[in-house]
């Protein structure tokens, strides 16, 4: 059975409706973290608007649920209107253990399928020390970001990245979460590692992921 990660960033207020929908679903799974967005306090003040706080959550579906899933979030959560979040689905390559595949599919008979991995959008998913989201959205906002999220988080083996980077990496992390066009992805890695890379007091290191199906990006879409 092919499943998907979807992944939605939203404002923290519209979160409890998303939970309603995973219900509504039967989507037993979730998970809940919390951030911010990426624009400056000059931006913001520039264009008097104010910081937003944001809910990252995360879920395993199957392609019809999936599929159901991002067509009650436009339709409830007007989700493929600019500002109201972004949901992408990046699909699971494989499950560890046949009950945790019971539990996420509730049974359902496994098909024989592999996920297409032909995509228009990748998922930049960008690991730095703590106070530094704003070094890497300067690189990555020219080189074709449109924006972020950042999520707290805290790293582990921070000794052993020293033995293999040369470097000092702090444990407090931040995690900064990019939606991008595939054909601008590699110029907005290689902005992040040239200009806030583990040779800065960012330090940040990144990899991407495919995301096969995306909603909430029309007005990048659009430009």
């Amino acid at each position: 059975m092919e499943l998907n990660l979807v992944i939605t960033v939203l404002d923290r207020s519209r979160l409890r409706r998303m939970e309603k929908l995973y219900q509504t679903l039967d989507l037993h799974f979730s998970l809940t973290m919390f951030g911010r967005g990426t624009a400056s306090a000059q931006h913001l003040l520039r264009n008097g608007l104010t910081a937003t706080e944001k809910a990252v959550t995360m879920t395993v579906a199957d392609t019809g649920t999936t599929r159901t899933l991002l067509r009650a979030a436009k339709e409830k959560l007007y989700i493929d209107i600019p500002g109201n979040g972004i949901m992408t689905v990046v699909p699971v390559k494989s499950v560890g253990g046949g009950n945790v595949l019971s539990y996420l599919t509730e049974n359902k008979p496994a098909e024989n399928t592999q996920p297409k991995l032909e995509f228009k959008h990748e998922l930049v998913f960008v690991i730095l020390n703590e106070g530094f989201s704003e070094m890497v959205m300067d690189a990555a906002v020219p080189a074709g970001a449109a924006g972020g999220t950042v999520v707290a988080a805290k790293g582990t083996g921070m000794k052993l990245a020293q033995k293999f980077l040369g470097i000092t990496l702090a444990e407090e992390k931040e995690i900064v979460l990019i939606v991008a066009r595939s054909d601008k992805k590699a110029d907005i890695m290689r902005a992040i590692i040239e200009k806030a890379g583990v040779q800065t007091k960012a330090g940040a290191i990144c990899f991407s992921l495919p995301v096969t199906q995306v909603a909430g990006l029309r007005q990048m879409e659009e430009e």
